[in-house]
C-alpha cells in the first residue's frame, strides 16, 4: 500500500466528513443521527458490523485471517452543550451544540482509515475492528457500556488518538504510563442553623465552617500527598444564603480531585472525609460527604506507545514526534486499556494563522484540517506497521 498516495485520494473527503459531523453535532448519548450517519459511511464495505453497542455505539470489524492478531481503532463521536462562535460555511447548523473538542475530525479519521483499509485487505497483517464510541464527554460515558456490551470481545490490543490545538500540524505527542488521571468529583453540604446576622450567637454559621473547610482542604496536597507523586484537589463552587443579613442554614461546596496512582486517589478521598468530620467538631454542624468516581486513569502499555512511535517513525505528514507529561484531565478510553494493551496519542492540529489555536471546548474551537492527513497516518501505519511490533 502506498499510504501517502491513499491519504491525498481520500483527503477530500475525510474533509468532507468532517465537516458534514462540524455542522451537524447531537451531544452525549443523544448521538441518534451521528450514529446513523457513520453507519451509512461504512456498512458497504464488507465489514461485521454491531449497532447500539452499549447504547449508541457501533463495531466494525474487518477479519483477514484467524491467525491474525486483532488490533481495535476507537474514535468518539459526541458533541458538546457549547454554541458554536465561529464564523466559517460549516459551523454548526444545530442550537447549542458544538464539536468543540474535535470528536469529528476522529471519526472522519476512522472512517476513512476503514475506507483504506477495506481497500487493501489481503496486504493487512492483522484483523482490523473500527471502534466508533458515543459519550465521551459526560459521565458516565459511553466506553464502559461497550466494553460491557462485548467491544473488545476478540480484540487483542487497542489504540486511539485525539486532535490537540495545542500542537502543530506534523506533530505526534505521546506519553508514557499514565497519559490522564482518574478524574473524580465531591460534593459536600454543611449544615449549620440559621439565624440573624446581627446574632451569630443564636445560630451555628455553615459559611464559616465551609471556608475553614475549604482552606483545610488546600492542605491535602502539599501536607499528605507523597511530594513525588501528582494530585489536584480543587473546590469549584460555594454556594450558600441568599440574603445579606441572614446567616443560612446550609453551605454547599463542589469540587474535582485529580490523581494517577490508586493509593493516592484513595488517600486523598479519606482525607476529605476527616477534614469534615473535624469542622464537624470543630464548629457544631454536620457535614454530608459524597465523593463520586469519575473516568479512572488511563495508564498506557508502553510497548504499544513505542510502537506508534515506531510505525512513524518514516512517515510523510508525521515530521515530529515528542514525548509529553500527562494530562490531569479525564478520557475514557481510560476503559478500553484497563481491559486491552494498548496507546493512546495526540496529533497536533493547532494553527495560529488560520485561527486553529483556541483551546478544546472553546466556542471558536477549530483545527487545522491538514493535521487530519497526519493523524490518518499515524492509524494506517499502527497497522500496517504491527507485524514489525
Amino acid at each position: 500500500m502506498d499510504i501517502t498516495k491513499e491519504i491525498e485520494a481520500r483527503y477530500e473527503d475525510m474533509v468532507a466528513i468532517r465537516r458534514h459531523m462540524h455542522m451537524y453535532p447531537e451531544v452525549s448519548f443523544q448521538e441518534e443521527n451521528t450514529k446513523q450517519y457513520i453507519y451509512d459511511q461504512i456498512r458497504d464495505l464488507g465489514f461485521d458490523i454491531r449497532r447500539d453497542v452499549g447504547g449508541n455505539g457501533i463495531v466494525a470489524r474487518l477479519h483477514v485471517d484467524d491467525n491474525f492478531p486483532t488490533i481495535g481503532l476507537r474514535a468518539d463521536f459526541d458533541a458538546l452543550p457549547i454554541q458554536d462562535g465561529k464564523d466559517v460555511p460549516y459551523r454548526s447548523q444545530i442550537d447549542g451544540a458544538m464539536h468543540a473538542c474535535g470528536h469529528d475530525a476522529h471519526t472522519a479519521m476512522l472512517i476513512t482509515a476503514a475506507r483504506i483499509l477495506s481497500d487493501h485487505k489481503e496486504e493487512l497483517p492483522v484483523n482490523v475492528v473500527f471502534i466508533h464510541q458515543h459519550a465521551e464527554e459526560m459521565l458516565p460515558g459511553g466506553a464502559r457500556a461497550m466494553v460491557e456490551d462485548g467491544a473488545l470481545d476478540g480484540i487483542d490490543y487497542v489504540f486511539g488518538q485525539h486532535v490537540s490545538s495545542n500542537y502543530p500540524v506534523g506533530t505526534l505527542s505521546y506519553t508514557y504510563d499514565y497519559a490522564y488521571a482518574n478524574a473524580d468529583s465531591f460534593n459536600i453540604i454543611i449544615q449549620g442553623q440559621g439565624g440573624h446576622g446581627a446574632e451569630p450567637h443564636d445560630a451555628i454559621d455553615p459559611v464559616v465552617a465551609a471556608a475553614s473547610l475549604i482552606q483545610q482542604l488546600q492542605s491535602i496536597v502539599s501536607r499528605t500527598v507523597d511530594p513525588l507523586k501528582s494530585a489536584v484537589v480543587t473546590v469549584g463552587t460555594f454556594n450558600s444564603g441568599s440574603v445579606f443579613n441572614v446567616i443560612p442554614d446550609t453551605a454547599e461546596i463542589r469540587g474535582t480531585v485529580r490523581t494517577f496512582e490508586r493509593e493516592v486517589k484513595e488517600q486523598v478521598q479519606n482525607r476529605i472525609e476527616n477534614i469534615a468530620r473535624g469542622i464537624e467538631s470543630s464548629f457544631g454542624v454536620q457535614c454530608t460527604v459524597e465523593y463520586s468516581d469519575g473516568y479512572p486513569a488511563l495508564l498506557n502499555d508502553n510497548a504499544q506507545v513505542g510502537h506508534v512511535v515506531s510505525a512513524v517513525r518514516d512517515a510523510a505528514y508525521v515530521k515530529t514526534a515528542e514525548e509529553n507529561p500527562p494530562s490531569m484531565g479525564g478520557e475514557d478510553f481510560s476503559y478500553f486499556l484497563q481491559n486491552r494493551p494498548g496507546a493512546y496519542v495526540y496529533t497536533g492540529v493547532g494553527n495560529s494563522e488560520l485561527g486553529a489555536d483556541y483551546p478544546h471546548h472553546h466556542p471558536k474551537f477549530d483545527i487545522d484540517e491538514s493535521g487530519m492527513k497526519a493523524g490518518l497516518e499515524t492509524l494506517l501505519r499502527t497497522i500496517m506497521e504491527f507485524d514489525n511490533a
